[in-house]
Order: C-alpha cells, then sequence, then structure tokens
C-alpha cells in the first residue's frame, strides 16, 4: 500500500506553494512550514489545522479551489522520484498486490496517474473522493485493505507522512517510511513507522533485505 504525493512522486512543495499562495489571496497569509507539516492531511482536516474552524468555513471553499487552480498550472513541473515507477512493477512482478491511497481530488488524481504510468500493474486506486474520512483517519486504509482483499497483518503501507503512520496504525497496518516528503527519520519512527528509508530507489535498492521483503514470502505462500 503507498501513499502518492511525497512517496512516489515529487509533488509536497508545489503543494506548499500553491496552498500557500492560495492563502495569502485569501487575506489569510500562513507560514509555508506550517502548511508543509500538513501536507498529506485530507483538504477539509489541512483546512481546519491552519485556518482554524471559523476561517476555514470562511475562506475555505475559495482556498481549495485557488490551490487546485495553482496546482495544476504548475503541473508540468512534478515528477515520479527517481525509480518510483520500477518499484511497484517490481513488487507486482514479484506478486504483490500494490494499491494506492492517496487525499489527491479527482482533477490531480489525473496528473499523478499520469506521471506514474503504473495503472497496469496496480491492484486499485484509494483517493479522497472514495472515503468520507481522509488520513489521519484510518478508513482510506481499510478502503484499501478491501480493495486489496488483503488483512492488515499481511500488508506495509510506504508513506512520507506522518498522517500516514498514524492511518495506517489505527487500521493495524504497519508502515516504512520514506523521507522524500521531507519530514525527518525521527519523526516517522515516534509516530509508529518500523522502518525509514531516503526514498524509493534506497529502498529498491534495499528490497531484499527490507520488511517488504516477507511480503515476496506470502505471495509464494498464496497470501499477498
Amino acid at each position: 500500500m503507498f501513499d502518492v504525493d511525497g512517496t512516489l512522486v515529487d509533488s509536497n512543495y508545489l503543494h506548499v506553494h500553491a496552498w500557500s499562495r492560495a492563502f495569502r489571496e485569501a487575506g489569510r497569509p500562513v507560514d509555508s512550514w506550517r502548511v508543509h507539516r500538513a501536507i498529506g492531511l485530507g483538504t477539509e482536516k489541512l483546512l481546519e489545522a491552519l485556518l482554524g474552524a471559523r476561517d476555514a468555513e470562511r475562506i475555505g471553499a475559495q482556498a481549495k479551489d485557488r490551490h487546485s487552480e495553482l496546482y495544476l498550472e504548475q503541473a508540468e513541473l512534478l515528477r515520479p522520484f527517481d525509480r518510483a515507477p520500477e518499484l511497484i512493477h517490481t513488487l507486482a512482478e514479484r506478486g504483490v498486490r500494490v494499491v494506492l491511497a492517496t487525499s489527491a481530488g479527482p482533477d490531480e488524481l489525473d496528473v499523478l496517474r499520469r506521471i506514474l504510468d503504473v495503472d497496469d500493474v496496480v491492484t486499485g486506486i484509494v483517493a479522497g473522493h472514495d472515503v468520507e474520512a481522509t488520513k489521519p483517519d484510518p478508513e482510506p486504509v481499510f478502503a484499501a485493505l478491501e480493495r486489496a482483499g488483503t488483512d492488515a497483518g499481511d500488508t506495509i503501507f510506504v508513506g512520507d507522512a506522518v498522517w500516514d503512520v498514524k492511518a495506517a496504525a489505527r487500521a493495524g497496518v504497519r508502515t516504512v517510511g520514506v523521507l522524500s516528503g521531507g519530514v525527518g527519520a525521527a519523526e516517522l519512527t515516534d509516530a509508529g513507522a518500523i522502518a525509514t528509508y531516503a526514498d524509493p530507489a534506497t529502498l529498491l535498492d534495499e528490497l531484499d533485505r527490507s520488511e517488504l521483503a516477507a511480503l515476496f514470502a506470502g505471495a509464494r505462500g498464496g497470501v499477498r
């Protein structure tokens, strides 16, 4: 199970820029470092965390729409992290069912899917519009488990944010963290990640020695 933004695609800082500008244009500037720490939350949770309940209700819809416009205007800057698609293909070739679990909305998801180009090998995709509650609520993880047809104990979540770790833990799923989203190893480990890697390329290089290696044996034994 993989998060997308900041985990497979180099998009977190584009989100930070788009949100920061959207808030400033709405007359409610938010420091960029605070925005970064909220990336990975579902949109409604992000707005409330950064603006407070009153301002989230007052300008949230305006900021959300403007963020989406600014993000999509700069979509040509997006790229998969080095060897991220290869990591997904390698896991699929070894019999592991891979599901993408993201908070992205439909327009953003279309861009991410086109950039990653792994639709032919993933078992499914769970996005923000597929669930009512977003990370760190476990509902996206439960939905991804259902999509994959696997048990929590036979699954590993790979993500870059504390919110990924918390959502997975609440669903009984272990998390391997990557640092490519800008969150440090200590913070991910403190949240409950069982291991951390610099980025998808490093995880791929160390795949046979990584925590994901247990999934290959499970796949050979009929559990993926």
